[in-house]
């Protein structure tokens, strides 16, 4: 899988874990040279603490591109069978596909 935005590949991996229809990126797949922490911050009651991203290359900006969840619940671990904590999913302008 790959997550491309205005043109550059972001993530690329063969071992994203599909949550919810959303691909969720190893942390070593991603080019963080494209992303700046966002400030923003949303609860999954069954996933925890959701941190995002700000996808940044040149002038273009796409808030919030992506997001991910530095500590997943236990009770998401149980549930998906893997630890994605720091898995990196996409949305907003990003296209993620093969």
């Amino acid at each position: 899988m790959k997550a491309i935005w205005q043109g550059n590949v972001i993530a690329n991996s063969d071992e994203t874990i599909l949550i919810e229809g959303s691909h969720y990126f190893p942390p070593e797949s991603i080019d963080k040279k494209y992303l700046k922490k966002s400030k923003l911050r949303s609860l999954c009651y069954w996933k925890g603490m959701a941190s995002y991203y700000h996808a940044e290359k040149d002038e273009a900006v796409e808030k919030n591109a992506a997001w991910y969840y530095p500590k997943a619940t236990w009770i998401s671990r149980k549930i998906t069978g893997k630890d994605f904590s720091n898995y990196v999913a996409f949305w907003r302008g990003v296209k993620v596909g093969e």
